[in-house]
């Protein structure tokens, strides 16, 4: 095997059952953009989406998901939100939208908002914290506090949970178990 090759996560795909809802809700909501769509050669078909010029396609929808699936394989996915105004800002757009809102909460190392799509997949909203606390991690908050108090609440309880460090330290630790790992 390689060693020291370089990976990252290009892009996720979902089994849908009705396509056109979901690409809605992507596109509308999510501002991602149609970068190409198709029919597969079961007869299905399929749509690659990006919010990145870099990436072709970040998500793609391709039909086939059973309506009667009472299951989603896909635990979640999570987007990276560029401030705490968006995060808010979408939190509270997301109250518009025809999917199960499951609320804010902190891991100690983010803050997110997670919600089910409009087909019940799992979604993240989050913003990273200076912090980090050992996970899983899992405690609700109020998005409507002033910033400070919102911040300072959530270090606070950062700071009272055991293993608690800084992002700076976790990553440095981070570093070297992946050099570690590549050699």
């Amino acid at each position: 095997m390689a060693q020291g090759f370089s990976l990252a996560l290009s892009h996720v795909g979902y089994f849908v059952t009705d396509i056109a809802k979901m690409v809605d809700f992507y596109t509308r909501f999510l501002k991602f953009v149609v970068s190409d769509r198709g029919d597969r050669d079961d007869g299905g078909s399929i749509v690659f989406m990006t919010r990145d010029p870099r990436e072709h396609h970040q998500l793609v929808f391709a039909t086939g998901k059973p309506a009667e699936l009472g299951f989603n394989v896909i635990n979640q996915i999570s987007f990276r939100v560029d401030s705490l105004t968006t995060l808010r800002e979408m939190f509270h757009g997301l109250k518009h939208e025809a999917i199960t809102m499951l609320g804010p909460i902190t891991h100690g190392n983010a803050l997110s908002v997670y919600f089910l799509d409009p087909e019940k997949n799992r979604v993240e909203l989050l913003i990273d914290t200076p912090w980090y606390v050992p996970q899983p991690h899992r405690l609700a908050v109020d998005l409507d506090q002033p910033d400070d108090q919102l911040w300072s609440s959530i270090e606070k309880h950062c700071r009272d949970t055991p293993g608690f460090t800084t992002r700076e330290q976790w990553r440095t630790q981070i570093e070297q178990k992946i050099a570690a790992a590549v050699r």
